[in-house]
């Protein structure tokens, strides 16, 4: 299959931008920090814990609490560094290449034009599926001989982290294939960003009952699905007793979105990189 094919040029091509590069590096930083930050609080909990008889109190606290905490810091930043690299790594993917003369060279062979888009699709969804496994595992470890904690349901955290990315990379190959590179940079980000406010404000909407916040964010949710599968994938790897602690904040939530909302990102993907290809069968070269 040619797609195929495409997707491992693709792969190639990805792994030799300075871009993505530079967010493994910055990706490393994060973990060394991570780390670090893990093992003061492992230092603090023990320091607390070697001065409870002394005074005699107690504490609703667990330490199940901070580590689970400090696991759901970590993992919200791997997908965020994870939706940043997916963005910029294929806002230009047919853009780009439109822009550059490229196409004119690759398309009139026997290479349909669906083809190279899912092609290409594939190639930067390879690249995010291995980023996020290596990322999530780093997560994984500090907490487990660092803080000596492991979360629960981590796999099924972890694919809906994936689905976060791919809902992006769906966007934005469709953005690709109708906006100029920076245009389309810009438009995503900003839908992006839009959607993580939306959670939040649903959550404190929730809180509040509030429905007129409720409805606010149900309506982000729906142009893009991506901050309510990373608040499904928050409260899966959270146990019991840290969700019934957890109150409004980006990085967990009390209320997780329905099963229903998981087949409709899965549905917002596949729908829009088929939109992708249909306006590039269509789009003049």
């Amino acid at each position: 299959m040619k797609a195929l094919v495409i997707a491992r040029l693709t792969f190639r091509e990805a792994l030799q931008r300075k871009l993505i590069w530079g967010v493994l590096a910055l990706s490393l930083v994060f973990v060394a920090l991570y780390a670090f930050g893990f093992h003061l609080l492992v230092r603090e909990w023990n320091e607390m814990q070697a001065r409870r008889p002394a005074d005699g109190g107690g504490s609703i606290l667990t330490y199940e609490i901070f580590a689970s905490s400090m696991v759901m810091l970590g993992l919200y930043t791997v997908n965020f560094l994870a939706g940043i690299m997916t963005i910029f790594a294929a806002v230009g993917a047919i853009a780009s290449e439109i822009d550059s003369g490229t196409l004119h060279a690759i398309i009139p062979k026997p290479l349909a034009r669906w083809e190279l888009v899912l092609g290409k699709y594939l190639g930067y969804a390879g690249m995010l599926v291995v980023y996020i496994a290596i990322m999530v595992g780093s997560v994984m470890l500090t907490a487990r001989l660092i803080g000596s904690y492991t979360p629960p349901n981590i796999i099924q955290g972890m694919l809906l982290i994936v689905l976060v990315a791919m809902i992006l990379l769906s966007l934005t190959m469709l953005g690709s294939t109708i906006f100029s590179t920076i245009a389309n940079g810009v438009i995503v980000f900003m839908l992006y960003g839009m959607a993580m406010t939306g959670g939040l404000v649903e959550q404190i909407g929730t809180v509040l009952s509030n429905q007129t916040m409720i409805n606010i964010g149900i309506a982000t949710s729906i142009l893009l699905p991506s901050d309510s599968m990373w608040r499904l994938a928050s409260y899966v790897v959270q146990p019991q007793i840290a969700i019934s602690f957890t109150r409004p904040n980006p990085l967990g939530t009390t209320v997780p979105p329905s099963a229903t909302a998981v087949q409709y990102a899965i549905a917002y993907c596949l729908i829009l990189l088929l939109g992708a290809m249909l306006v590039f069968r269509r789009r003049d070269l």
